[in-house]
């Protein structure tokens, strides 16, 4: 019976890709209809020859997913909503997932996962397979915020270790001659990686006509760095108060580099600690094994002759 279910669920499986071909791809044909059919003697559109040309995909697929969407919002609670969406701007808001394709996975998945989690339950009805039914829905539906997690901690750590470098750059162009907006356009420009994408959108934003400060506070806001943050407000209030810019950007960047060396010195001191476990769990008793392994045959022999212990 459990290998009919596991077959069966294979079949399924096989079959959504070719199930996707056949809806998001365009009908044969369609995109050289005859502009006769689609108006007719009168000069009238004909609608349903029209709406045959559009492919698959934006009749069928398209409407099934708004579908989904609205539905995975009714049963999303607002403040997680908020919280998805604050995942999403930590992690860059990649063109892929959209906050829509993300609950659209939060709700396929779970679904998913609830249908083989009862699946397994069903061929051996016990609590233990009942509490893994539960853990493989939760996994299935918080999949896609666990991703965007790792995804928003790694672009925080990589704007951390970029930070320095373009302090230094916006010194450098600063004390040449630019000012603060064109030399951070200028490192913004040439500059690659998430702390260079973000200085291009807080140019963006200063050129719309959003105040200077308010466009430094917003990218503190979305990059939850704090070595970012206090540069920010460092920023911010040599500005209000008249100090020299490029007096602030030098400070500034003299204290990141000590602050990156400082890490690097903190990650190297953690290594022993780590070691430990690795260490004594796996190395030490091989190398005992190895070590004193012949010495306790030899010993065990000589106390208790050819027929001892060993």
């Amino acid at each position: 019976m459990q290998i009919a279910v596991i077959l069966a669920a294979a079949a399924v499986a096989a079959s959504l890709p070719l199930l996707w071909w056949a809806l998001a791809g365009a009908r044969p044909g369609a995109r050289t209809v005859d502009r006769s059919v689609l108006v007719g003697s009168s000069g009238t559109v004909d609608l349903r020859a029209a709406t045959l040309q559009r492919s698959a995909r934006e009749r069928a697929v398209r409407p099934f997913a708004g579908g989904l969407v609205r539905f995975a919002r009714r049963l999303t609670p607002v403040a997680w909503i908020e919280s998805l969406d604050r995942r999403i701007t930590l992690a860059g808001r990649p063109k892929a997932w959209p906050i829509e394709r993300v609950l659209i996975a939060k709700v396929v998945l779970g679904v998913a996962a609830f249908g083989v989690g009862f699946l397994a339950f069903s061929g051996n009805p016990t609590v233990g397979w009942l509490g893994v039914w539960g853990g493989m829905t939760a996994l299935g539906y918080f999949a896609p915020d666990l991703l965007l997690y790792s995804r928003g901690k790694e672009r925080q750590e990589t704007i951390s270790r970029e930070l320095p470098d373009t302090l230094d750059q916006l010194s450098i162009s600063v004390e040449a001659g630019l000012g603060f907006e064109a030399a951070l356009s200028r490192v913004g420009r040439s500059g690659m990686g998430p702390l260079a994408a973000e200085l291009v959108r807080t140019m963006q934003d200063i050129q719309v006509g959003v105040p200077r400060t308010k466009a430094l506070r917003n990218l503190a806001d979305r990059v939850e760095s704090p070595d970012l943050r206090h540069f920010v407000l460092a920023v911010v209030q040599a500005e209000s108060y008249g100090i020299p810019i490029a007096d602030v950007l030098r400070t500034q960047a003299a204290e990141q580099r000590t602050k990156r060396r400082q890490r690097a010195e903190e990650q190297a001191m953690k290594i022993p600690v780590k070691i430990i476990f690795p260490l004594v769990l796996c190395i030490l008793p091989t190398l005992f094994i190895v070590i004193l392994g012949p010495a306790v045959i030899q010993i065990s022999r000589t106390l208790f002759g050819e027929g001892g212990a060993f």
